[in-house]
């Protein structure tokens, strides 16, 4: 696994590596307290996203992670996305950290990413397992992981304590190197029908 800074570029969407180049337009779209309702952190100032974006980059420099500005074709930043917990001796990945700002929620944005991020993982990286994970109180995001092709694991009880010091289960997703020629094909034909359901999620999926 050759981890290092790519942009990954569909029809929709750009990922493109974060930097703090991207801290103003994150700041525009991010600030939704919906978007980080079920997640560990809250992101509402300036200052927070900054210390977001630094937090990504110094996993980044670890080599735990690869995180990504979510751009549209014009180059409008809506949102944000990474791999991370990033494990070359088991050819392991995550993909979450997600978060899409409200209008461009439930679109193609989300089912595009996903599709650049699996195929990456799966096609250049030789990953045997791509994992997923969410709060188990975020049904919207449980939901949109399932129509992604994935498999729920289980509940990890009590597996982290959020920003607000609320306990919080988490339930884990996998899509597995057998699994993904389906995925990918299910991917593409949701794709292919832009006014059909996509797996756009409202809060993070991390």
């Amino acid at each position: 696994m050759e981890i290092r800074p790519v942009v990954l570029e569909g029809q929709v969407v750009r990922l493109v590596p974060l930097t703090q180049d991207h801290h103003s337009a994150l700041c525009v779209v991010g600030f939704d307290p919906e978007l980080w309702r079920w997640t560990t952190q809250v992101v509402a100032t300036p200052h927070q996203m900054a210390a977001y974006i630094e937090a990504a980059l110094t996993d980044q420099t670890r080599g735990t992670a690869l995180p990504f500005a979510t751009c549209l074709r014009d180059a409008r930043v809506v949102g944000s996305t990474r791999f991370g917990s990033i494990d070359r001796a088991n050819r392991r990945v995550e993909i979450g950290w997600t978060w899409i700002a409200r209008p461009w929620q439930r679109s193609a944005v989300n089912t595009e990413a996903k599709y650049l991020m699996l195929r990456h993982a799966f096609e250049q990286w030789g990953c045997l397992r791509v994992e997923l994970k969410t709060d188990a109180l975020n049904q919207v995001s449980r939901r949109a992981i399932l129509r992604l092709g994935a498999k729920e694991e289980g509940v990890l009880r009590k597996h982290m304590i959020t920003e607000t010091g609320r306990i919080r289960d988490t339930v884990y997703f996998s899509i597995l190197d057998t699994e993904w020629p389906g995925v990918r094909d299910r991917l593409l034909a949701m794709l292919a029908q832009p006014t059909g359901p996509h797996s756009g999620t409202s809060p993070p999926s991390d």
